[in-house]
Order: structure tokens, then sequence, then C-alpha cells
């Protein structure tokens, strides 16, 4: 296993380094003969060009520094604003993507990509090629060399005559099971040195917390205005008629309990069942709003009980050594209950695993299916696979019966994770599996 993933690495690590030393070069190139035509008025028009271009190619490694390392870039542009035509709104343009301090972040990380990045990138693929070099030229092939340079240098074994070459063939092993060992280190030290310039600053750091805590707060707002709305039309729809057809019969077993005795019984039998019938619906509707089991017994059992629940088998591995607090509880509840149901209802799969533990300060939950695939975050409800309408518990966001979302499926789960800073990554080939993870931070008590 470690050594296909030191020969994944040594691949990965060589192809960073001939993007690196080919696009890298070439947009830096670009770029600078770009910002010189500025003074003759054409950079106007090549520089927002040029300069897309560079995003595009930064973002692609921010997506597989996360991808092969689990090295997280976030994107750190600012919103530009609309962009106005003619000239004038060409140079406004321009000038906007110059002020951004990301984009000169952006050009000297070409420069560290094409020249330390690259060395980076290399070594891995070097050290597992220096073993097939050495068994090359232990084989025989250091003699044509030789006789024609006097001596083959190999890394830092002069290679004369059989043994030498031998020595090298036993130095190539070495070199090979160092790279076993730190191949992946070295492709992570690549992006990490590329984080140092593709992340945000400090400054825009939090100017990008505090946009998206403004988000999650309108999320949170539209949210809890849907739940009301939902759950004053289940009373009323609900609860609320059926109350009042057991006033309305009562009233009339009451005009009956004397002339119609039979009839009257008749009436109260029906009028017992319709109350067993909107205790139930009150029930649920509690639940919906907030399990009993949940507030009584923790996340683990909630959990349990809800895999009890559904019309498929779920396995449930929890391992929770305390308990977070109430509204994370809730939110990672409501956000299992909204892909289980999915999963029973859209994945036509047969069983579904369900894992939760906390580790490193957050709460990490992935539930899988053998279904067909094919979900994807804010896939909304007309795919038809996970991100279809589901219950979510009777909730309303993301459940198909909230407001106004005529079911946004996985969409609806991001926006309740995000009031938490919460994330959910979905991975969902066609055909399957599928692989839904949350993970919110929290501290357990």
């Amino acid at each position: 296993m470690k050594i296909a993933k030191a020969l994944l690495a040594a691949a990965r690590g060589l192809w960073l380094t001939v993007s690196g030393l080919v696009m890298s070069t070439l947009l830096f190139t670009f770029t600078l003969v770009s910002l010189v035509l500025m003074v003759l008025g054409i950079g106007f028009f090549t520089t927002p060009v040029v300069l897309s271009a560079v995003r595009s190619y930064a973002n692609a490694r921010r997506r597989q520094a996360e991808a092969w390392s689990g090295v997280r870039i976030p994107v750190p542009y600012r919103r530009l604003p609309e962009r106005r035509g003619g000239f004038a709104g060409q140079v406004e343009h321009c000038l906007n993507l110059l002020k951004d301090k990301a984009t000169w972040r952006d050009i000297q990380w070409l420069f560290v990509d094409l020249s330390a990045g690259a060395v980076l990138g290399v070594l891995p693929a070097t050290l597992i090629l220096y073993v097939f070099w050495g068994l090359v030229l232990a084989l025989g092939v250091w003699k044509p060399i030789v006789r024609v340079n006097d001596v083959q240098w190999f890394a830092f074994v002069p290679v004369t005559d059989q043994f030498t070459a031998n020595l090298a063939a036993a130095t190539g092993f070495g070199f090979g099971l160092l790279g076993v060992f730190v191949n992946q280190y070295l492709v992570r030290t690549h992006f990490r040195l590329a984080a140092v310039l593709l992340r945000p600053t400090p400054e825009r750091e939090l100017a990008l917390r505090v946009e998206h805590l403004t988000e999650t707060r309108h999320d949170a707002v539209d949210s809890s205005a849907a739940e009301l709305r939902r759950i004053e039309r289940d009373l009323h729809d609900g609860a609320q008629a059926r109350l009042v057809a057991m006033g309305m019969s009562l009233g009339t077993i009451e005009a009956l309990v004397e002339h119609d005795p039979a009839q009257a019984k008749r009436l109260l039998a029906a009028a017992r069942a319709d109350s067993a019938e909107a205790l139930t619906e009150l029930r649920d509707l509690i639940r919906g709003i907030h399990p009993p089991v949940l507030a009584e017994r923790g996340l683990g059992d909630a959990l349990r009980a809800l895999a009890l629940r559904m019309p498929l088998p779920v396995e449930v591995d929890v391992q929770l050594p305390g308990r977070a607090e109430e509204p994370v509880e809730s939110a990672a509840y409501f956000a299992v209950s909204e892909v289980l149901t999915n999963a029973a209802k859209h994945s036509r799969a047969q069983r579904v695993q369900l894992d939760v533990h906390h580790t490193e300060g957050a709460l990490r939950i992935s539930v899988t299916d053998d279904g067909r695939g094919g979900a994807a975050p804010g896939s909304g409800g007309g795919r038809g696979e996970k991100g279809g309408p589901g219950e979510g518990g009777g909730r309303g966001e993301g459940g198909g019966r909230g407001e106004g979302g005529g079911g946004t499926g996985l969409l609806g789960i991001e926006r309740r994770l995000g009031a938490f800073d919460g994330v959910l990554a979905v991975s969902s080939p066609v055909g399957g599996p599928t692989m839904v993870t949350m993970e919110i931070p929290c501290a357990l008590r």
C-alpha cells in the first residue's frame, strides 16, 4: 500500500513539475508583458484575460491541494463590481483586478511554482527513477558510458566498474525506500508552499469570515421563518382540524345521547379515534421540532432510534464521549435524517452505514449507501438522487416541505450546517456508492 501511494505521489509530483514549468512560466510571462502593454493601452484589454486565466489555474491548484494532500486553500478573491461597457468600463474592470491583493500574490506564486515548486514536485519522481536507473547501470549499461566519459556519476557514487555499478544499484534502492516514506510529504510540502501565497491574507480571511457569517445569519433567519410557517400549517391542517371536528361531534352526541344512545355511542367511538390521531399528529409535530429522545438521551441514541424507523437497514456506529450543545445536536440530527430519508426514497440503496465520531474539535458524520449515486451538493430536487426532495424529519429547509424551496435537497443541509460553520462533502459517482460527509466544529461536554 505504501509503495502504491509513493508511486502515485511520484506521478503527481511529476505532473506538478511539468505544469509548473509550462503553465506557470507561460502565465507569468504573459502577465508581465500584459502589464507592460498597459502603457500603450493594449494591456487594459489583455490583462483581464490573462489574470482570469491565472485565477483559473490557481483555483485548479487549490482543488488539487485538497484532493491530493488534504491541504485546504480558501479562495481569497474579492467580489468584482458589475462591469460597465465601453473603454472606461474596461479600464475600471482592469484596475479592480489589479487592486485586489490576491492578484499580486497569484503572480508571486507563479514564479515560486516554476522554481521552488517545480523542484519539490520532481523530487518524488526522482527518488523512484533512481531505483530503475541504478538497476540499468548494474546490468552492464555502465560499460559503454564509462568508455566514453571515464566515469558516470550516480548521485554521489562514481561508477567506474561493476562493483561501483552494484553500489549504485544499492544506492538507488535506498533512494526508492526513502521515497516510499517521504514522497507523500514532499507533495504535501509543495502544496503548503503554494498555500503561503494562494491563501487569503489575515485581513482578507477576516473579511471572508464576516461575509460567511452574514450569509449564514440570513439563512438561519429564513430557515426559522420557514419552520414557523410549517408548524402553523401543520397545526392548522392537522391537529386543529381534528379538534374542531371532535368539538362538532361532541355537540352532536350531546343532542343524541337521550334520543338515540346507539348513534351517540358510535359517534363517541369515532371521536375517540379522532383524539388518538390528533395526539399522534401532535407527537409527530413535536418530534419534527425537537425529538424528545434527542433532548433526553443525546445525539447517539436519537440517531439509533432514527435508524430503526428507516425502511432499509442502517448500520450505526456512534463514538461520542460526551454531548454537544443542543443546537448542534439538533442540526446534526435533522441533517442525518434528511440524508437517510433521501437514501431510502431516491438512491435505490439496499444498505446504509452511519458513522458518527468527534475528533480534532469537530463532530464528523458520514453516511454511506450502496445506491445508484449521482448526488451533488446543491443539486436540488430534480435529480432524483440524494439531491431529491426528502422529509428531513419534518423540518422545512431541504426537506421538500419547506416554504418556497420545492425540495432543495442537499442544499438545505448545507444551509443548516453553515449556521454552525459546518461543511458538507459529497462523493457520489454514477453507479455509487454515495458518501455524504458532514463536519461541524464543536466541543463536547
